[in-house]
């Protein structure tokens, strides 16, 4: 991945290294409390379809890294910083052209746990965005997981998920997290919808991305899809307990997963990632 061009974006919060002893996470954290009609689809298991009982049981308080000086992720710290750059410069024109006013989200880098406008951030749940304070919400040592657990190394795989929660901020200024309708439950529920949209407009970031800075190099996209497609509700869901259940489904399959992603990246249109009025996923 090329980053040569991409702007190191100042809407950022550094808490690495910070110790914060808080308890489980608070009735806040429910996602769509307000608009979706789910009850317990939390927001920090918005991405990788953590299980929200193990988060509402609470957690124990988390450890401090120690750390003195230059840390072994202020690389990753800085790549991320120029993804939410990008970010910022690809969809403020996007909006615009909607006549939408474009805001930007703060990216916060912590360790462990940390507060957050929707209650007690875990890095157990993964990367996660917080519409309450507009943050996106991310414990660098995920990096490695995705690496690792998931099979998606690579810039461009971790840039995804970046952008994958980006678009999570998108839908917020665009009241897509307040859309009704559809059923609850099911393979198709509407926390499956918004999830998808997200994976679009990480899509549509992407070929704009491109169009400005020219940052994909050969195999980028491809690690881009291992990694929506390793994070599909199937997957994780054959890979924790050896069966799939569709009617548990919070954010897609593997294939939806990457299908809505590849759409948004063949021509960047805002318009082609209405998950919410598709006639399927």
């Amino acid at each position: 991945m090329r980053l040569d061009d991409l702007r190191p974006s100042d809407n950022v919060e550094d808490r690495r290294g910070e110790s914060y002893g808080g308890g489980g996470l608070g009735p806040r954290m429910v996602f769509g409390g307000g608009g979706l009609g789910l009850v317990v689809v939390l927001v920090l298991s918005l991405f990788f379809g953590v299980d929200p009982s193990q988060l509402l049981n609470g957690s124990p308080a988390p450890q401090t890294r120690q750390e003195a000086g230059p840390r072994g992720d202020d690389a990753d710290y800085e790549f991320a910083r120029r993804i939410i750059g990008s970010a910022e410069d690809v969809w403020s024109p996007l909006l615009r052209q909607r006549g939408v006013h474009f805001t930007p989200a703060t990216f916060t880098a912590y360790d462990y746990a940390t507060p957050t406008g929707c209650g007690t951030g875990q890095s157990s749940a993964g990367p996660f965005y917080c519409p309450s304070d507009a943050h996106i919400y991310l414990d660098l040592a995920f990096f490695k997981e995705l690496s690792q657990r998931f099979g998606a190394p690579g810039e461009f795989a971790r840039a995804y998920v970046i952008a994958h929660e980006y678009g999570h901020h998108i839908q917020n200024l665009l009241g897509a997290m307040d859309r009704r309708g559809g059923p609850s439950r099911g393979a198709d529920n509407a926390s499956v919808h918004t999830e998808l949209q997200a994976d679009c407009y990480a899509g549509v970031w992407a070929y704009h991305a491109n169009q400005q800075f020219a940052i994909l190099q050969n195999g980028d996209v491809d690690g881009a899809l291992r990694a929506a497609s390793s994070v599909g509700d199937d997957t994780l869901q054959k890979e924790n307990q050896g069966y799939i259940v569709p009617d548990s489904f919070t954010h897609g399959s593997s294939a939806q997963r990457v299908r809505w992603f590849v759409r948004g990246l063949e021509d960047g249109r805002m318009d082609a990632c209405d998950t919410f009025s598709a006639p399927s996923l």
